[in-house]
C-alpha cells in the first residue's frame, strides 16, 4: 500500500449523477471560523424518473491488512482474551462493523499479502510459525488466519476478497489455496481443512492476483506483471473461466491496477492480459500536498485553517484520476464487462504521536467525514464503471472506522458517514444537477459541496451532499422531477472544530443528529446545509 499522488490542477467536469460544475472560487477565511456567512441559494434538479446504474454495496467496502493493530487488537484479541469476543474476535468491533452493512472485506493486504504464505495461517494455533512482518515492523504470530478472517467476514455478514502472494509465491501456492476454501471433494487439501474444522467450503468472492505489482509488490514493469498475471490467472482455476468448467472456485479476477494516474500501466495491462481479468484495481490516497514522500508530514489533528482546503482538493481529485482509467478502460472494454476496484483510498497523515510509525496509527477527524462523503459521492458519479472501493483501513490503521485501546473503543466520524451512507448500498442513482462554487487550495480549486441521489431497496429517494465548505452554509432548493414527495427526514454530521474527533473510552465529540433543515416546498425540497456538514436525508413519496 503506497501511492504518489503528484496532481496539479483539478479541472474537473463532474458527471450528471453528481453534476458539480463551478463557478466563482471562495478562499477559506481564518483559522477559528467564528463568523458563518449567509447561506447561498443554489437551486438543483432531481430526475427520479431518470434512473442510472445500480451504487454497488461494494463502494463501501473495508481493507484489514496485518498491520501495526489493524487485525491483532483491532479485530482479533484472542479466544483467552478479557475483551469479550467470540472465538477470539472483538464482539464490539464485529458488532459495530455488522451494523454499517460492510459489504466485503480485502485481506491479508496490502504489502502484507506478498510475504504471506497462507499455511501459517491454519491448523493448531501452538504450531503456527511466528514471523517477521518485514513491512509493517513487528512480529506476526499467524493467529489470525484463513480460518479465523472467513469466521470474522461471517461474523459481520460481509463478503470475502483474498489478495494472494504472487511476489514471492508460485502459482500452485495460490492453487492450492483456492482449492482448501472452495474444494468441496474428497481431495487431500479439503480434507486438510474439514480436519482443522471447517467441513463445508467458504463462499469465495474476489481474488487479488497481485498487489502493488508496480511497487511492494516487486517493482514489476507493466509488460511484465501483464505476463505473470496471465500465468497465475490461468492456475486459479476459475469455474466457467475458458476450459475451467469442473470447479469450485467462483471468484472473480482482480488484477494488481495503476497507482494514482498512471494510465501506461493501465493500458498496457489491459492490452495484454483484458480476457483473463473481471476487474482490475486502483490505489490512490489522500496525502497533504499530493507528494507521496510528503505523506507523514501533515498531522490528523491540530492543523492550520489551510490543510482544511488542501487535503479536501486532493481528495477531490479521485474524480479525475477515474476518468483518465475509465478511457483507457472504454477502449479495450467497451461493453464494460471489467470492474475498476478502488480497493485502497484514503487519507494518509503523519502516525499518531508516541506510536510506532510502521503502524500507520492516525486519528480521524471532521474532516476526514467530509473526505468520506466526497469519494463515496465521487464513486456514486462513476457506478458504471467502478463497481467496488475498499477504504484504508477498517480499525486502527490510516483512516480506520474504528479506533481501539485496550478494551475501549471509538466509532470514528469515517464510520458515521459510512453509516449514513448505507441506504445506497445497491441503490439506483438518479441524476441531481446542481452547480457548486469552487473552494481556492493554494492555485488549485474544487467544487464547495458535492451531491448524489439515488432510490434505495427500500423504494425512498436518498439524497446526500457532502458540504466541504468551511465558513459557508448553503440553502439548495432542488425541483423534484418524478416523485411526489409527502415526507422528509434525515441526518446531519458536523461539529464546531474542523479537526472533532471520537477517543476510545469517551463521549463521542463527532456523531449523527437529527437534520432540521430539510423541508418540502410546492414541488422542490429545500436543504439548508450547514458550513462543514454532511447530510443525508430520505424522501417518502406521497
Amino acid at each position: 500500500m503506497s501511492a504518489d499522488n503528484s496532481g496539479g490542477e483539478s479541472g474537473m467536469v463532474w458527471k450528471s449523477m453528481i453534476a458539480l460544475a463551478g463557478g466563482a472560487a471562495i478562499s477559506l477565511s481564518g483559522a477559528g471560523h467564528a463568523a458563518t456567512a449567509a447561506p447561498f441559494q443554489i437551486p438543483a434538479v432531481l430526475h427520479a424518473d431518470q434512473p442510472g446504474p445500480v451504487l454497488s454495496r461494494h463502494l463501501q467496502g473495508q481493507f484489514a491488512e496485518h498491520l501495526g493493530a489493524g487485525v491483532y487488537d483491532g479485530i482479533w484479541v484472542g479466544p483467552d482474551s478479557a475483551i469479550p469476543n467470540t472465538r477470539g474476535i472483538r464482539n464490539d468491533v464485529a458488532a459495530a462493523l455488522k451494523a454499517i452493512k460492510v459489504p466485503v472485506v480485502r485481506w491479508p493486504g496490502g504489502c502484507f499479502a506478498d510475504i504471506y504464505h497462507w499455511r501459517d495461517g491454519i491448523g493448531a494455533a501452538a504450531k503456527r510459525p511466528v514471523r517477521k512482518n518485514d513491512w509493517w515492523s513487528g512480529l506476526e504470530s499467524n493467529a489470525f488466519g484463513t480460518h479465523e478472517y472467513f469466521d470474522f467476514v461471517e461474523q459481520i455478514g460481509a463478503e470475502s476478497y483474498v489478495a494472494i502472494n504472487m511476489a514471492t509465491s508460485t502459482p500452485s501456492e495460490m492453487r492450492e489455496w483456492m482449492d482448501y476454501i472452495t474444494s468441496s471433494a474428497k481431495d487431500s487439501i479439503a480434507d486438510e481443512r474439514r480436519a482443522n474444522g471447517r467441513q463445508e467450503p467458504w463462499k469465495l468472492g474476489f481474488v487479488g492476483i497481485g498487489n502493488e505489482a508496480w511497487g511492494c509488490g516487486g517493482a514489476q514493469t507493466p509488460e511484465y506483471f501483464a505476463n505473470e498475471y496471465r500465468r497465475f490467472a490461468t492456475f486459479m482455476h476459475r469455474n466457467g473461466s475458458t476450459f475451467h468448467m469442473h470447479n469450485d472456485n467462483a471468484a472473480l479476477r482482480v488484477a494488481s491496477g495503476p497507482n494514482n494516474d498512471d494510465v501506461a500501466w493501465m493500458d498496457t495491462v489491459l492490452k495484454s492480459a483484458a480476457p483473463m481479468m473481471d476487474a482490475i484495481s486502483l490505489h490512490y490516497y489522500t496525502v497533504f500536498d499530493g507528494k507521496w514522500e510528503n505523506r507523514d508530514k501533515a498531522g490528523a489533528t491540530g492543523f492550520p485553517a489551510d490543510h482544511w482546503n488542501h487535503i479536501l482538493y486532493q481528495a477531490s481529485r479521485m474524480d479525475g484520476v477515474l476518468r483518465m482509467h475509465e478511457a483507457v478502460m472504454d477502449r479495450h472494454d467497451p461493453q464494460k464487462r471489467i470492474g475498476l476496484y478502488v480497493d485502497e483510498w484514503g487519507t494518509w497523515y503523519a502516525p499518531e504521536a508516541g506510536t510506532e510509525p510502521g503502524f500507520l496509527r492516525q486519528q480521524n477527524t471532521l474532516r476526514d467525514a467530509l473526505v468520506t462523503a466526497m469519494t463515496l459521492n465521487i464513486f456514486h458519479a462513476h457506478a458504471d464503471r467502478v463497481k467496488m472501493a475498499n477504504i484504508a483501513q477498517a480499525v486502527n490503521v490510516l483512516q480506520a472506522m474504528i479506533l481501539t485501546d485496550g478494551a475501549k473503543m471509538a466509532r470514528t466520524p469515517t464510520y458515521h458517514v459510512f453509516a449514513m451512507y448505507t441506504p445506497f448500498q445497491d441503490a439506483t442513482a438518479l441524476p441531481l444537477e446542481v452547480s457548486a462554487p469552487m473552494l481556492k487550495s493554494g492555485a488549485n480549486s474544487f467544487p464547495a459541496f458535492s451531491a448524489s441521489a439515488a432510490r434505495g431497496k427500500d423504494g425512498r429517494v436518498h439524497v446526500a451532499v457532502a458540504n466541504a465548505d468551511a465558513d459557508r452554509g448553503y440553502r439548495l432548493s432542488v425541483k423534484l422531477d418524478g416523485i411526489r414527495a409527502g415526507k422528509v427526514s434525515g441526518q446531519v454530521l458536523t461539529a464546531a472544530q474542523t479537526d472533532a474527533h471520537n477517543v476510545p473510552g469517551a463521549a463521542e465529540q463527532v456523531r449523527p443528529v437529527r437534520f432540521d433543515g430539510a423541508k418540502l416546498v410546492g414541488g422542490a425540497l429545500v436543504l439548508d446545509i450547514p458550513e462543514k456538514s454532511v447530510v443525508v436525508v430520505a424522501l417518502d413519496q406521497n
